[in-house]
């Protein structure tokens, strides 16, 4: 049984702490905020960087796909290291790594730097994203976590809106390398500011996973040392090398799908990433130590939350991939008034992610999962009926649905993953967390690009159904608070107990 210290991740060291914890839940936001910036005001800068450089637009698209599959790869062995070494100082290395590499590829003189730097920044990309998260579960207690998450979604709702437009005005003004040199100040900030302050919490954490770490390896044979000293927990290199090569090669052939359809090097891309996760899954099974340790997978809720974030972020951000073809080739509409006209689900995202937290707290996971996905597959649904003669704030009302949808679960499926991973886990969390959001929508543009030849409607009706997935999911979420002896409604009541497979 965990500590109270060690379960709630704070202190009770007043004023001080609070600092503490406002820093951290800084960190956390910007650090998630940089990367989402940063992958949405490149999109807007590729057409002039491969002028500019001579590129084709395959050496284009790798300046997307290398970072996409280093990221994908190496999430949740990133948020192992973070586990094992703390995770404010692997922030530090990611945050600090990413911001030289940004510094890097502004100076680049041809497109193979850039893609190359670009390898490079999705490393330290995947050190810092799993590490947002470790670091919140660090520093508030579990049944307060949802506020923080949901602020963190918020602000990566704002990132990716204002991107292409802070994108436009600096190519405009400044030229493509200036989007790269956006992340350095921050960056330098937030790093320096992570080395610098040692907090509390993360001292008790790293102590109590020292003290986790002697308690489960001491019950494994061969983990003694010859004078009798319980080891340390050994890193899975194996088992990070199977994951990475297995979501690697699901990433890239996803991306080639999307961009040109199913071809036979498709389907041995398949292959290997289903060969890779059957090595994968034998080689967890037999190691004393795993990279995916039994505490998070073998808990009912981590999964179902897990799976909840992989279909709304495909039926997400495969519908406006759809909708964005069928908004300017359908419907006439310029790149601008597209945005406008979409803008509805950024907002609501935006805002309405704190009014989640509140729900989830008041009602419980099950329930704010359900009306999440209701209104995510409603907004879907609403869009997969607009064509010519659809008014403005029709299209606007589906956006609406599926950005308030989509952040509802998003905030939901997010706090259920870290509140339900052990304290010395809360890295691993993290990195499934990200990898989920990650290999979500690489599916979801791939079946609608998959579907798009029989028509926009069919594609949309798909993802739909993507999105109703949530329903069952949440099946295996926390079942609704029930009230505490003052009257009121708790979610740690429920969360308390927690399925796990024997």
């Amino acid at each position: 049984m965990r500590t109270a210290t060690v379960e709630s991740g704070v202190g009770r060291d007043g004023p001080m702490s609070a600092s503490h914890r406002r820093l951290t839940l800084a960190n956390s936001v910007l650090g998630a905020v940089i990367v989402a910036l940063d992958g949405t005001v490149l999109t807007i800068a590729q057409p002039t960087l491969r002028s500019d450089l001579d590129a084709s637009l395959t050496e284009v698209q790798w300046t997307s796909t290398g970072y996409l599959i280093a990221v994908a790869g190496l999430l949740v062995f990133a948020g192992r290291l973070g586990d094992r070494f703390g995770h404010q100082r692997v922030f530090a290395w990611g945050v600090l790594g990413f911001g030289a590499a940004s510094a890097g590829i502004g100076f680049a003189p041809d497109v193979g730097w850039v893609i190359g730097l670009r390898i490079l920044q999705g490393v330290f990309g995947a050190l810092l994203q799993p590490a947002t998260l470790g670091m919140l579960r660090a520093a508030f207690p579990p049944d307060r976590l949802g506020m923080p998450i949901a602020l963190r979604t918020s602000a990566i709702g704002v990132a990716v809106a204002a991107g292409p437009l802070v994108g436009g005005v600096l190519v405009a003004q400044l030229g493509w390398r200036a989007v790269f040199f956006l992340n350095v100040p921050p960056a330098l900030v937030m790093g320096v500011l992570a080395l610098a302050v040692r907090t509390p919490e993360a001292a008790r954490t790293r102590t109590a996973t020292a003290t986790a770490t002697a308690t489960a390896t001491a019950t494994q044979p061969g983990h003694t040392s010859r004078s009798g000293q319980v080891s340390a927990t050994r890193l899975d290199l194996p088992g990070a090398a199977l994951l990475a090569v297995a979501l690697a090669a699901l990433v890239h052939t996803l991306v080639g799908v999307s961009a040109h359809g199913w071809t036979a090097m498709d389907v041995i891309g398949l292959l290997l990433a289903a060969a890779s996760t059957g090595a994968l899954v034998r080689h967890e099974r037999r190691t004393p130590d795993p990279l995916l340790p039994p505490a998070v997978l073998g808990s009912a809720a981590v999964r179902a939350s897990l799976g909840v974030l992989v279909a709304a972020s495909g039926a997400m951000l495969g519908a406006l991939f759809v909708c964005s073809f069928v908004l300017q080739d359908t419907l006439g509409m310029d790149p601008l008034r597209t945005s406008l006209v979409a803008l509805p689900g950024g907002v609501t995202m935006v805002l309405g992610a704190p009014l989640s937290a509140v729900l989830l707290r008041r009602w419980g996971a099950r329930p704010t999962t359900l009306a999440g996905t209701a209104l995510l597959t409603a907004g879907v649904l609403a869009l997969s009926r607009i064509g010519p003669g659809s008014s403005t704030v029709v299209i606007g009302g589906g956006f609406l649905l599926l950005g308030a949808g989509f952040g509802a679960l998003m905030v939901t499926a997010t706090a259920v993953v870290v509140r339900h991973a052990p304290p010395e886990s809360a890295g691993v969390a993290g990195g499934l967390q990200q990898t989920a959001m990650n290999v979500g929508p690489t599916l979801g543009v791939a079946a609608a690009t998959t579907l798009m030849p029989l028509g926009t409607g069919p594609a949309l009706l798909l993802l739909a159904g993507v999105a109703a997935l949530g329903a069952p999911l949440a099946v295996r979420m926390p079942r609704p608070a029930r009230p505490t002896r003052d009257g009121t409604r708790s979610v740690r009541n429920d969360e308390d107990k927690d399925e796990r497979e024997p």
